[in-house]
Parts: structure tokens; C-alpha cells; sequence
């Protein structure tokens, strides 16, 4: 065999390997889609006072484990405690006026039966010298007196009627649900609620990371002071919109984790995001930019899909570790291929 034939054998030989890993390329991203822009998320809750005041002290400690409900630090409680005493000292002070108005409703209610039975009284001797005067046995300076009478003591009446009803009003029901009352009563309750606040506990399960907080510091409401990392692991991964297109919930995966290379997790499809940044529009007034591009082959745009572990997985791994992911096909060919492609890379991680 001359030289020149060996030449052109092995141009042959390169171009079919070549030929045939081109098509192994494109049938694994159709079949056997496979990505590197995976990672493990872990959400992460931002912990925030309701109050303002000096953190007198920390109950956690770096990288520790806490559950719902565990004390996460304290602020200064003493100016809400003088808080809840005003409040209390409030209630009190309503509830001795509510006795004091009860006590002037009831002067208030014999003052009208008092001059109820006088008006009665002064009408009767107004009629009577009404009738005397027809026949000429009083004069008219005495009806007329009579009549005056009468007429002032229904105008007292009347007034008292009057006080005893803004007496009603400002006291309002005689029992629990006297507004005055609620009113003070909410007003403890919400001051016993800020009391409360000075403890501040954690609202999920989670582990204390990057603690940075120091006794003495002073706690502003709403502002984060400290973060908890969840326990729970969402692995999200993005593939190309052609590789997610027959992704659907409940697909069966491979996970392997650069920070556990040769060990392959198996997974199962949570969910597709219904968009991307790419895809949101806000609506501020400005015209469209429509998307500028050289290449004659534009870059493949990546849809998110979430994915969670169907085995036990270290639980030193960390929010943001990088995985590979591999989705599973039907196929039981495929399926081979598709492990056997995963433990390839994932033992390559190995070397790199």
C-alpha cells in the first residue's frame, strides 16, 4: 500500500468518526438531552425585625440549624414594656370613666323620672286653674302663671332627656363591646404584640449562615439582620428551548454534583418555569428595542426546568453547587445511552 493510499485511508477514517460523533451529537440533544447549566438552590429567608431598638443579645451561632420557632435574637424590650403598662394603665382609666358615666346615667335617669313626675304635676295645676279662670274664680295672672310653670318644666325635661342621651352615647354598651373599651383593650393587645416582637424567633426551618450580627447593634424594623438557608433543595436547570420541548412534569432524571463527582442522583421533573427575564416586558412608556444581532446563527435561548432528588444527597451541599443534569428518556436504548453519557462527564469531573 503506497503512502498516498494510508493518506487517503485515514481521511476516510477521520471523516466517518467525525460524520458519526456529529450524529451521536445531534440525536443525544434530540433524544438524550443533556445540560451543565444546572445547580442546587436552597431558598433563602431573610430575617427582619417588626421593631426598632438595640439587640441586647444573640441566640445563634454561624452555620447552626434551627427550627420553626427557635429564639433567634433579642432586642431591647423596655421601652415596649413601659409600652404595655401605659396600655394597661389606660384600660383602667376607661373602665373607672365607663363607672363614673354609669354612675351619671343613673343620676341622669332619675333626673328625667324626677322631672317627668314634676312636668306631669305643673300640666294637672294648669289645667285646673285653666278651669277655675273660665269661671271667673282665679284671675288671669295666676293662669298665666300656671302656664309658665308648665311650659319651663317641660323645657326641663326635655333638657334632661336630653343629657341623660348624651350620657347613653358617650358610654355606649354596658358590657364588653363598649367602644371606649375595645378601643383600649386593642391598644394592649397590640402593645403585648410588639412586646412580643423583641423576641425574634425563626419562621422556617432552616440553617443560620454568614451571622454577622453583634450584640449592641441597633435593629431597624424591616431591615435584614440575618439570613436562614432552607433544608430543602430545588435543583434547577436550564436547557435549550429544542432539548426542554418534550420535558414534562414527573420525567425521570440524572443529577451529578461537581462537589460529588462519579455519583449519579436520580431525579424526577418538579416543573418548567412559565418564562424567562428575556420574555417581561415592563410597561414604562418607552418604545420597543428590538433585538439586535450579527450572527447568522443566533444563540440557543435556555428554558428553566426544576427538578427535585428522588434519593438521599449530601447534606453538606450548599445553595448554588453546580450539577450536570440529564433527562431520561423512554427509550430503554436511550436510557443506557443517556446514564452511560452522564457517568462519562460525571467521572471526568474527576480529572477536571
Amino acid at each position: 500500500m503506497t503512502p498516498e493510499q494510508k493518506f487517503n485511508r485515514w481521511i476516510k477514517l477521520s471523516m466517518t468518526i467525525f460524520v458519526m460523533i456529529f450524529a451521536y451529537f445531534i440525536l443525544a440533544d434530540l433524544k438524550m438531552p443533556l445540560t451543565q447549566q444546572a445547580m442546587a438552590a436552597r431558598s433563602v429567608t431573610k430575617v427582619a425585625p417588626q421593631l426598632n431598638g438595640h439587640i441586647t443579645a444573640i441566640k445563634v451561632k454561624n452555620n447552626q440549624r434551627v427550627s420553626k420557632g427557635d429564639l433567634l435574637f433579642y432586642i431591647d424590650p423596655a421601652p415596649y414594656q413601659l409600652a404595655v403598662e401605659k396600655a394597661q394603665l389606660n384600660l383602667e382609666q376607661t373602665r373607672k370613666s365607663n363607672r363614673q358615666l354609669d354612675a351619671s346615667l343613673a343620676a341622669a335617669e332619675a333626673e328625667v323620672k324626677a322631672s317627668s313626675i314634676l312636668t306631669e304635676q305643673k300640666l294637672r295645676y294648669a289645667d285646673r286653674v285653666d278651669f277655675l279662670n273660665s269661671r271667673h274664680q282665679v284671675s288671669q295672672q295666676q293662669k298665666d302663671d300656671a302656664q309658665s310653670a308648665a311650659t319651663a318644666s317641660q323645657a326641663n325635661l326635655l333638657a334632661a332627656k336630653a343629657r341623660l342621651k348624651e350620657l347613653q352615647v358617650r358610654r355606649g354598651e354596658l358590657n364588653e363591646q363598649n367602644v371606649n373599651l375595645r378601643i383600649a383593650q386593642n391598644q394592649l393587645e397590640q402593645q403585648e404584640l410588639n412586646l412580643s416582637y423583641t423576641q425574634v424567633k425563626a419562621e422556617q426551618d432552616g440553617i443560620v449562615t454568614n451571622l454577622q450580627l453583634k450584640a449592641g447593634a441597633y435593629a431597624t424594623a424591616g431591615k435584614p439582620l440575618l439570613a436562614l438557608v432552607s433544608t430543602e433543595i430545588d435543583i434547577i436547570a436550564d436547557f435549550r428551548e429544542k432539548s426542554s420541548r418534550n420535558a414534562s412534569a414527573g420525567n425521570r432524571a440524572l443529577v451529578a454534583f461537581d462537589g460529588d463527582p462519579g455519583h449519579l442522583y436520580p431525579a424526577y421533573i418538579a416543573g418548567m418555569d412559565a418564562g424567562i427575564s428575556a420574555g417581561q416586558f415592563d410597561a414604562n412608556g418607552s418604545l420597543a428595542t428590538p433585538t439586535k444581532s450579527n450572527r447568522w446563527v443566533r444563540d440557543a435561548q435556555r428554558m428553566r426546568l426544576h427538578l427535585t432528588l428522588d434519593a438521599d444527597y449530601p447534606n453538606a451541599l450548599p445553595s448554588g453547587a453546580r450539577a450536570t443534569v440529564q433527562l431520561l428518556p423512554d427509550n430503554p436504548i436511550f436510557s443506557l445511552l443517556a446514564s452511560m453519557q452522564i457517568s462519562l462527564l460525571s467521572y471526568l469531573h474527576y480529572i477536571y
